[in-house]
């Protein structure tokens, strides 16, 4: 247990006190941002790996005690998985090089109407579904560790955004929100499914299927 709790604690602190803070922007400053980028993404990938391998030999698979609300677990994946294949397929200004579409009018589109983090919420989403329905304690330190640095990402790209793009940023931010449906509860947007397009929800139940078709091969139960 203590090999993953040192895994999910530098995986944690790498994106919660450096990606985002202004510590990021003094080692940009420092090594140039291709440099800063090209380090920060080799040891997010070699901490990531170390975090899966701890929590692979931790983790003992057992049957949720939830077994009568399986559906509902079910359905919340899937909203995570949608939010986390929209959130790659559609480029957006949060994401990584999309800075270049603030000075775009339409830039707020898809499933950017409903969050400006659809990636990050549905890693959150996936996390948090599986502590409630599997809260073993491999599994709290493995999906908690993800769940606090998805969360707390939103929050702080938001803020490293603000930060570097300042007037460029705050139109884009205006009309969007971070937490899901919040700018369209707030009549600041509005929901417009057609713009995702069909094939993207295609790969989202295309990648959803697959996935719960071989969970119980590599995770050794069945999907939720």
């Amino acid at each position: 247990m203590t090999n993953l709790a040192l895994a999910a604690l530098v995986f944690a602190v790498m994106h919660l006190f450096i990606s985002g803070t202004t510590l990021r922007d003094v080692l940009i400053a420092r090594l140039g941002a291709n440099v800063y980028r090209a380090a920060f993404s080799i040891a997010s990938i070699a901490a990531l790996w170390w975090l899966i391998q701890a929590w692979v030999g931790m983790r003992t698979p057992q049957v949720t005690a939830l077994v009568g609300v399986r559906a509902l677990a079910a359905l919340l994946m899937l909203v995570a998985f949608a939010l986390v294949v929209l959130g790659l397929t559609t480029p957006g200004p949060t994401s990584v090089g999309g800075e270049r579409l603030l000075d775009q009018d339409d830039n707020a589109r898809g499933v950017h109407r409903i969050t400006r983090h659809p990636f990050l919420w549905g890693v959150a989403l996936w996390a948090a579904v599986h502590l409630v329905f599997n809260p073993e304690p491999a599994n709290l330190l493995f999906f908690g560790c993800f769940l606090v640095v998805a969360g707390y990402g939103t929050f702080s790209i938001d803020g490293k955004r603000a930060r570097q793009f300042g007037e460029r940023w705050a139109p884009y931010a205006a009309k969007t929100s971070n937490l899901p449906f919040v700018a369209v509860a707030q009549g600041r947007n509005k929901l417009a499914l057609g713009e995702i397009g069909l094939w993207r929800w295609l790969i989202v139940l295309a990648v959803f299927g697959a996935f719960a078709h071989f969970h119980a091969r590599f995770f050794g139960l069945p999907p939720l």
